[in-house]
């Protein structure tokens, strides 16, 4: 399971004193219990739970990397950047441009979408196939790229 190398992994940066890595992902594993809390009593997260939340924490970091160097703090940008990377050995391998684009044309024709007002219903399919792969932002925009034509 993921939960347990992400545990596992814990374990080794704090032998290895590597302070970055240790204090990124202890903030995940916090992420992931809290989750695990708000699902229930004795709720073990699965897989595809730790993948939403290795993924709510990369777009956390994005966002903070933009609005630290629309800030001009770099020291914080590259801090950021190096979390980032620590988060991203989790996600299974990412998609290409080319290959959303595919996922999204194949979407819009399975539910027929002709305008914007169809965004809702092709991002639907599009979610199972892309959960971990795709950063939502660029599928979105691709989207609606698309559906603008």
């Amino acid at each position: 399971m993921l939960k347990a190398k992400i545990q596992e992994d814990i374990r080794t940066s704090m032998f290895a004193r590597d302070e970055l890595k240790t204090s990124t992902l202890r903030l995940l594993m916090s992420s992931l219990k809290n989750y695990e809390i708000e699902k229930g009593l004795n709720y073990e997260a699965i897989d595809e739970d730790v993948l939403t939340i290795v993924s709510r924490e990369i777009k956390k970091r994005r966002e903070s990397i933009e609005m630290f160097q629309k800030g001009g703090r770099q020291e914080l940008v590259d801090k950021e950047q190096k979390e980032l990377e620590q988060l991203q050995r989790y996600l299974p391998e990412q998609l290409s441009e080319d290959e959303v684009k595919k996922l999204v044309d194949d979407a819009i024709s399975q539910v027929g979408a002709k305008s914007i007002q169809d965004m809702g219903k092709v991002m639907g399919i599009l979610s199972t196939q892309i959960k971990g792969k795709a950063d939502g932002s660029m599928v979105s925009t691709i989207v609606r790229e698309k559906l603008s034509q």
